[in-house]
């Protein structure tokens, strides 16, 4: 099912939570909403899914209208943090729910709707769990119930809101991977709001940063990651270190000498420079950025050291091999191996 959200606003006693939105989403893809709080990820998942309605704007599901129909005319599973299940009902209850409450027209007999919710448990690595109250499951275990309960009525398209913010770094990783085999093995149109660039770069096909109620940039993860459109998105995906810079001649300048980095024709002046930590080289000599080593930790297998460059107050940070002799005060020189610059705020 493709889902269009088109020139979308949706004012909440006149705050602008979304502002003037568009999206398209393919049939069968992945995608991931992400930003900080209050960048208008939930808002835009929940006009998707029918519990808000747009102040302005429209959202299609195929070519049908689907702004002012209910979550239930729009046939959408949805999945929520806390889980959201029935603490006085069986695993296999809760599951079955969706179907035992559809209209008698509409609704499968009482076998179909077990062999089906049997099938779901199976899926979701829950077998032989049936008969257990949420209260008797782990937190992974829950949310792994609540997705089975959201495909139990086959939903046109699945929609899920920090689905594993409750859990914890081990168990998040493990429901990372399995989710997005569930997904590759069922096929559904599925939208995930996060606020974790790592749990986004590892699941979705496409990512939608967003930033104060607007859509920052979308594309692949390697494209968001390596090619960053804004400050912004440089900032908030991934590591990055920034530098106020010069622009002149097609070169970069810092300090007030050229640094060894091409400048492209769109950017002139001042500016600022944005590289990733790890993204950089060691040189002994040349055009080159350099500053003095003033603090020093582990991250994984390199040493991240952060350096004032050129004996200003400007502050980076860069990684080293973990045997590297830099102490503090130790001056080094590098060069950025990729970066981006943009005009200078």
């Amino acid at each position: 099912m493709d889902i269009r959200v088109q020139n979308v606003r949706k004012e909440f006693s006149r705050y602008p939570a979304l502002n003037d939105v568009s999206l398209g989403i393919n049939s069968g893809e992945l995608i991931a909403l992400l930003g900080p709080s209050g960048s208008g990820k939930t808002t835009l998942l929940r006009l998707i899914a029918g519990l808000e309605t747009p102040t302005a704007g429209q959202i299609f599901f195929g070519e049908e209208d689907a702004s002012r129909r209910t979550v239930q005319q729009r046939n959408v599973g949805f999945v929520f943090q806390a889980y959201a299940l029935f603490r006085n009902m069986t695993v296999l209850e809760n599951i079955s729910f969706g179907l035992k409450v559809r209209p008698r027209a509409t609704r499968p007999p009482a076998g179909e709707i077990r062999r089906r919710a049997m099938e779901l448990l199976d899926l979701v690595q829950l077998s032989g769990l049936e008969k257990r109250y949420p209260q008797q499951l782990s937190g992974g275990q829950r949310q792994r119930v609540a997705l089975a309960r959201a495909l139990a009525i086959e939903p046109k398209v699945l929609l899920l809101d920090e689905p594993f913010g409750a859990l914890d770094a081990q168990v998040r990783k493990e429901l990372r991977k399995w989710l997005r085999e569930i997904h590759d093995r069922t096929g559904h149109t599925t939208v995930f709001v996060t606020h974790d660039q790592e749990e986004a770069l590892e699941l979705a096909d496409r990512l939608v940063v967003m930033s104060r109620g607007a859509i920052e940039q979308v594309g692949s993860p390697d494209e968001v990651y390596d090619r960053p459109n804004s400050p912004f998105v440089f900032t908030f995906i991934g590591e990055s270190s920034s530098l106020p810079v010069k622009v002149e001649n097609h070169e970069v300048w810092a300090g007030g000498r050229a640094v060894g980095l091409p400048a492209h024709d769109d950017v002139a002046g001042d500016s600022r420079l944005f590289f990733r930590p790890h993204d950089v080289e060691l040189v002994d000599d040349g055009a080159a950025l350099a500053g003095v080593v003033v603090a020093s930790r582990r991250v994984g297998g390199t040493r991240r050291v952060e350096l004032e460059i050129g004996g200003s107050s400007d502050r980076v940070e860069i990684d080293l091999p973990f045997d590297h002799p830099a102490g503090e005060r130790t001056r080094i020189a590098f060069r950025p191996k990729r970066w981006r610059l943009f005009p200078a705020a």
